[in-house]
């Protein structure tokens, strides 16, 4: 049987905060679609079924399907759920070919929770009445090979350490935080050496680590944080490490500020990690070590060059983000001159501006776009005053917020709302349909775009809303 490490991640592009319905710990793998001819079409599978068995093992998530549906031969057992009865039947699929079989999610048998008591844990932080998948604290090993989620290790048994090693789930996305117990066990709780433990382990079988500290002022930062460094820099294994700073709400009393309330301190941190960047460049030929953006930001130093971040291996951590923009915006307005001059020219002509929603970190990046571009229009940057504390990333923008700031008036504009507010189900944090949303913002005069407001992505929305319209 070969090995399923190099399989890609079994993600989309980008993750949803949290789903709309909580995933149901059952019996096998609900079918959710099968592509028309396909083996698994040609055996009679359906949707809504549910394929319980495969190769004899109980199938309770991808890994399991990935590993034993590798060749070119598989026997499922397959459940009908109009009658109740189970049936076995054979694949067989030609070299290259896929099965053409789909399942609802990644974990079949529930979703592994956290069994820590971390002080700066966001769940812990929510506001109250949201939906409840929000206040779901997953700690799934499973996710972290299949989906990039990061996890503490702290949960598992040695059975599932054997099985990480034996089936080769590399990389792992690890949660590190600390290195010395003291500080782990003030930060997470009294089962934080065992993720220690399975995680030295796992870098000794030569598992392949993603790991990240979420860092605390006064608590992993200054001589902590050096022997987390250290300790990493020991271990090659760990082949990026990503450092992100303290986020909070203003639904808890713990913390009242961060590193975004203290650009010497966020300056601090960057000359602290510098010189193991430099170490591990020297050492490795890559950075290793990287800080998220908001360390730039708040200590409004420049964002490092794209080289520095190794091929953006913690992208969506907010790692790499304002950097990937920026090198996007410039080759756009290097490569497509003329293009945007057109898009820029029909916007006036036709008496129409542009407005672009973005959380308040993303304001003078996404404004630059806007800006070289000359398209003619703004940056709306909505502050989440759902959440607030300093929160201020796009992601978690709330369509209360979004209603509040945007202008009641907006005839004449093409609205630009960024489609990573919405989960898969089409909602925002606080339950807001994206169509609810649209009605509202359509009845204020807009013309009203869901979209990925990254520079290419923004400006093909832009031209094929002008098309569409042709107003």
């Amino acid at each position: 049987m070969s090995s399923v490490q190099h399989v890609p991640p079994y993600a989309r592009e980008r993750a949803d905060y949290a789903a709309t319905h909580a995933p149901d710990a059952q019996i096998g793998a609900l079918v959710a679609a099968v592509r028309v001819d396909s083996p698994a079409f040609d055996a009679g599978i359906e949707a809504g079924m549910r394929v319980t068995h495969v190769n004899g093992e109980a199938l309770a998530d991808m890994i399991t399907w990935l590993w034993e549906a590798s060749d070119d031969e598989v026997e499922l057992v397959v459940r009908d759920p109009r009658d109740g009865t189970d049936a076995t039947c054979t694949l067989e699929r030609l070299p290259g070919e896929d099965w053409g079989i789909s399942f609802d999610g990644a974990v079949f048998d529930g979703m592994r929770t956290c069994v820590n008591a971390c002080t700066f844990c966001f769940m812990h932080m929510l506001p109250p009445r949201m939906r409840r998948t929000l206040y779901i604290r997953d700690d799934d090993y499973r996710l972290s090979f299949l989906q990039g989620n990061f996890v503490t290790l702290t949960n598992l048994s040695d059975d599932d350490v054997d099985r990480i090693i034996t089936h080769r789930l590399s990389p792992m996305n690890v949660s590190l935080h600390a290195v010395s117990p003291e500080v782990r066990r003030r930060l997470m709780g009294r089962n934080a050496q065992r993720g220690m433990e399975v995680l030295e382990r796992l870098i000794d079988a030569g598992i392949e680590i993603h790991a990240q500290i979420v860092l605390l002022p006064g608590e992993n930062d200054g001589a902590e944080l050096e022997r987390t460094l250290s300790w990493c820099a020991e271990r090659p294994a760990i082949t990026s490490l990503g450092i992100v700073p303290l986020g909070y709400t203003r639904f808890q009393k713990r913390f009242a500020a961060s590193f975004s309330d203290d650009p010497a301190a966020a300056k601090a941190v960057i000359d602290q990690v510098r010189p193991y960047q430099e170490r591990f460049r020297s050492e490795r030929g890559s950075t290793t070590v990287q800080l998220s953006d908001e360390f730039y930001l708040d200590a409004r130093v420049e964002v490092p060059p794209a080289e520095h971040y190794d091929g953006y291996p913690q992208y969506y951590d907010g790692i790499g983000m304002i950097r990937s923009y920026l090198d996007e915006t410039d080759v756009l307005m290097e490569r497509e001159r003329g293009r945007l001059d057109h898009i820029a020219q029909t916007l006036c002509d036709r008496s129409l501006s542009v407005l672009v929603v973005s959380g308040t970190a993303a304001r003078e990046t996404v404004s630059r776009l806007v800006s070289l571009a000359n398209i003619p229009g703004r940056v709306c940057a909505v502050e989440n005053r759902y959440f607030g504390g300093n929160v201020d990333v796009t992601g978690l923008i709330c369509g209360c917020d979004l209603l509040e700031q945007l202008p009641a008036e907006l005839h004449g504009v093409m609205l630009f709302v960024p489609d990573v507010m919405f989960n898969a189900d089409g909602l925002t944090l606080d339950g807001y349909h994206q169509d609810e949303l649209e009605a509202e913002l359509v009845d204020r005069g807009a013309q009203v775009f869901i979209a990925s407001t990254m520079p290419e992505a923004l400006i093909d929305a832009i031209e094929r809303g002008l098309a569409a319209n042709n107003v």
